[in-house]
């Protein structure tokens, strides 16, 4: 059991993101949905918020006052291969923003990183050339293109 579970808060849009996101990510359920029940300032039967899984991971999402998801907390999706970084990217960057070196905005503002499993373990080679190429060919992408990565990588 996932003892820490991020929390998402949305002005209004909770509900619609907790759809959105089950459709997108594999093995994902609701755990636990909340609804007003008519003693808070919304309406009874009003969508408070819910708990879902996503693809094994717990996520929150809540309805606020006027808060808005923003940069400075993203959800870094490792991938196994570059069909599931196409797939990932795809689905999230509908309606979306791309940003830069495999990162995105979707379309609530919920900042993604959607990269190949074996990046971050990349970056950080003892061999400081291995890693300098890789930083210098994502640094030209928007999305991650993984066979380029590893072209970088190992110096072709």
């Amino acid at each position: 059991m996932q003892k820490i579970i991020p929390c998402i808060a949305f002005a209004s849009q909770a509900e619609d993101a907790m759809k959105y996101y089950l459709s997108i990510f594999p093995r994902s359920k609701i755990v636990n949905e909340l609804r007003y029940t008519g003693d808070g300032p919304m309406p009874r039967g009003t969508f408070l918020g819910a708990t879902i899984e996503l693809d094994g991971s717990e996520f929150m999402l809540l309805n606020g006052p006027d808060e808005k998801p923003s940069l400075a907390t993203s959800f870094f999706i490792k991938c196994k291969t570059q069909e599931e970084i196409d797939h990932y990217w795809n689905a999230l960057l509908a309606g979306g923003q791309p940003i830069q070196c495999g990162w995105l905005k979707d379309k609530y503002g919920v900042a993604w990183q959607i990269a190949p499993e074996e990046l971050p373990s990349m970056l950080k080679d003892k061999d400081s050339a291995k890693a300098t190429r890789v930083m210098d060919a994502m640094c030209r992408m928007v999305k991650l293109d993984w066979p380029a990565l590893q072209r970088a990588y190992d110096g072709k």
